[in-house]
This record gives structure tokens, C-alpha cells and sequence, in this order.
């Protein structure tokens, strides 16, 4: 297991560990995985569905030597993450207008999030370097994710969120989990900047998408999918696209699979952006190969509010790799698509409900054949944005389509009686 520059390609030892190369490129984690045998890996990833209160229970780590097989046991943090629920749903299959459809809930990980794959890896990797404070900067669910986690090892987690346009739920869990708290007037992108310059200098392990080893917990996500569709692919992988860890770690992922054996196809990936956040879909759908930052983004999905995502030119790589897409959504539309979400009785958090908004787009514009099938991965849990749910069903706005309103009545046997069907 090595590390090596995206950019210039220059190779160094993990345990040089650093977040950037010399020439400025972000890293990448290679594994040699030239003596490894699929078939024993399937066997014994089954045999570790067994598993309880080990390691191995994780749906992160039941896959380790894929993911961090250097690292010693005792220094793995974890919580049990992944394990998350694959549904089907007849309601999602009417309103995306795709038969085969089905939806990844990474809102059922412990902190609520998929971060947990990704955070249980970083934290573990931190611990095993000797690190006793970890930070992030985050719209929320990173941040929650790394208290939560930092907490479990008996660490220290310092976190930067900016002071608008967050959910003040995610706030709240990072508060409860006993982090150090920064409101910063700044955005999520110059938090980046801030921890990239002076992380070292303060002793500080950075645990954003910019740290290789937290995408490689990361792609434990596909191959959770994949174990659980028995190693037979959908055609499509909607993915949301904020920071694009997500979208990096689900290709990496694939091109494992691929690579070992485990798959014998390559699902298509596409990466859903909001159009007031969108940095990532313009760069692709105007052929260009440089990402213009977004100075001042904004969308109510606030996960994915963000206008410079640090991990574009691996999510570039993805898109190429997979002969992937991009596609951005309105915020109305996002919004009406957690409502099916939310109703189908599995719920999500709005950045998730991207996905299916922009499946559903994907299907009307015929990019999406209705006969293919196409896995959405939700990323929140829905009760991550309370205020999202109130404003939707409560609220004034004429654009919630799907609206579910109280229904203010008198208890009595007759005025009950006309609501029930």
C-alpha cells in the first residue's frame, strides 16, 4: 500500500503521511493486490456476515484487506458502520419511471450519515499514527461523523462549519458527541484552506475528503452493494456530488471490484449536483478540464453547498473510468423527491434525495433507457434537516408538491371519521 500523487504521480509510503504532494496534487491510496484470490475474499467476506461485537461486524471493515490491510486490529475505531438497508420501493418506481430502481440507505449509519465509512478508516488511521486531535471543516454530517468517532477513541475533534446556510440539526449532534465547535463567517471552501495550511502546525489530522484514507473507507460502500446483489451490478449509480469523496470512493470501489475479478461489468456512474451548486457539472458539460469555483453557492440541499469540491479532478477521473455523466437539479425538484423518498417509508436527508431527482430526469431525457436498472445511494438520514421537512409540509410555498399538512380538527367521531379512507 503505497501513496501516490494524482497529478504527477510521484509515490511515497503511507506512513509519510502527508495530504498533498510536493507539486500541490491531492493523493491516492494503491494497493497491490496481485496475489489476491476473489473467490477466498467472497468466502470469507460471507463467513464475516456472521460476525458480532468484533472488527469484522463493520460493514467497513469486514473488507479490510481491500481497504487498510496494514493497519493493526487494535487500532481500528469503530461503531458497527455500514450495514445499511438496500429497499425497493413501487412508489420510486412510478415517479422515476424505471422499473428496477433500488436505494442504498447509508442514512442508516450510526452518526446518521455515509460519512461513517469514510470517518471509521480515518480515525482508526490517526490513532495508529499517534494523533490525539482530529479536525474537519463541514456542512454538517462530516463533522458529526468525526465527533462521534474522535469521542469513541477518547480524542479530541476540532470542527469548522460555516455559519449559514448549515442545518442546525447536524450542528447539534457535533455539539452532543463533545466537539470543539467553530462557526466561521467563511464557507466550506475556506475551511479547506485554512486546515490545509495550518493542520500541521497545529498538531491536527485532517479528516476531510482531501485524506486518502477516508475514501478508502468509503469504497467499502459498492462493495457492500455488490456482496448484497451478489456480485451482480445495476447498470446505473446515482450518486450526489458535494465535495465528490462520495463519487471518488464509489469508482475507486468499482475499479477494484472490476480489477479482482468480483464484477464482470462496470456499472455507469452518474453524479447529481444542485444547480445552485454546480461547479462539477459545468466543468463536464462544457467539455472543459479545469473546475471553475462557485464563490457563492447555495442550494437548500445544504450537504452539497459547496463551490469548490476539493476532490474534482478524482471525481473527473470517475466520470471518465466509468463512461459516467453528470446532470444538476433544481431545488423544488430535490425537494419533491425526498417527499417520495420520505413517504416510500425509507426518508432521507435532501442532498440524498438528489439522486432520485435527477434518476427521474435522467429517465424523462431518455439518457436512461426504463428497461435498465440503476441504484441510488442516499447519504442522509432525513431528520438531519428538520427545518427542510417543516418549510415542505408546513410552510407557505406553493412548490411542495407533495405536501402532507396537519390536519387541525375537534376529537370527535364524525370529524375523524371524514379523514379516514
Amino acid at each position: 500500500m503505497k501513496l501516490v500523487c494524482i497529478d504527477c504521480g510521484q509515490e511515497m509510503s503511507s506512513n509519510d503521511f502527508i495530504y498533498h504532494c510536493t507539486c500541490g496534487g491531492l493523493l491516492d491510496i494503491v494497493h497491490d493486490f496481485h496475489n489476491y484470490d476473489a473467490d477466498f475474499l467472497k468466502h470469507l467476506f460471507n463467513e464475516r456476515l456472521a460476525e458480532r461485537m468484533t472488527p469484522y461486524a463493520s460493514g467497513v471493515w469486514r473488507y479490510k484487506e481491500l481497504i487498510c490491510p496494514e493497519l493493526p486490529e487494535d487500532c481500528i475505531v469503530t461503531k458497527y458502520e455500514g450495514n445499511t438497508g438496500l429497499y425497493s420501493s413501487e412508489l420510486i418506481q412510478r415517479y422515476t419511471g424505471l422499473n428496477q430502481v433500488s436505494l442504498k440507505a447509508q442514512s442508516e449509519n450510526p452518526s446518521g450519515s455515509f460519512k461513517d465509512n469514510g470517518m471509521t478508516v480515518a480515525v482508526s488511521h490517526g490513532k495508529y499514527l499517534g494523533y490525539k486531535n482530529f479536525t474537519c471543516t463541514s456542512t454538517g454530517n462530516t463533522s458529526s461523523s468525526l465527533a462521534m468517532y474522535a469521542s469513541i477513541a477518547h480524542a479530541n475533534s476540532y470542527v469548522f462549519v460555516p455559519n449559514k446556510d448549515i442545518s442546525i440539526n447536524k450542528v447539534l449532534q457535533t455539539i452532543a458527541y463533545g466537539s470543539h465547535v467553530f462557526s466561521i463567517s467563511g464557507t466550506y471552501d475556506d475551511g479547506i484552506q485554512f486546515l490545509e495550511k495550518y493542520s500541521s502546525d497545529l498538531g491536527l489530522y485532517v479528516c476531510n475528503s482531501i485524506n486518502p484514507f477516508r475514501i478508502e473507507g468509503q469504497k467499502s460502500i459498492v462493495y457492500e452493494i455488490a456482496q448484497y446483489l451478489n456480485w451482480d451490478l445495476p447498470d446505473w449509480i446515482i450518486v450526489p456530488g458535494g465535495a465528490l469523496s462520495n463519487a471518488t470512493a464509489l469508482g475507486k470501489g468499482l475499479h477494484d471490484l472490476f480489477t479482482l475479478g468480483f464484477i464482470e461489468k462496470m456499472p455507469r456512474v452518474a453524479i447529481v449536483q444542485a444547480d445552485g451548486a454546480c461547479p462539477f457539472h459545468k466543468m463536464i458539460a462544457q467539455e472543459k478540464n479545469e473546475l471553475t469555483p462557485e464563490l457563492r453557492p447555495y442550494t437548500r440541499a445544504s450537504a452539497m453547498n459547496i463551490g469548490n469540491p476539493p476532490s474534482w479532478k478524482k471525481a473527473m477521473h470517475i466520470i471518465r473510468q466509468t463512461n459516467g455523466i453528470t446532470i444538476s437539479v433544481k431545488d423544488d425538484e430535490i425537494l419533491d423527491a425526498k417527499a417520495i423518498i420520505d413517504k416510500s417509508g425509507i426518508g432521507c436527508e435532501p442532498a440524498s434525495a438528489a439522486t432520485v431527482a435527477g434518476l427521474r430526469n435522467l429517465v424523462s431525457q431518455r439518457v436512461i433507457d426504463k428497461e435498465e436498472s440503476a441504484l441510488c445511494i442516499l447519504t442522509g438520514n432525513m431528520l438531519k434537516d428538520t427545518d427542510a421537512l417543516n418549510e415542505y409540509h408546513f410552510g407557505e410555498s406553493n412548490h411542495s408538491t407533495f405536501k402532507n399538512a396537519l390536519h387541525p380538527t375537534s376529537l370527535a367521531y364524525d370529524t375523524i371519521k371524514k379523514y379516514i379512507l
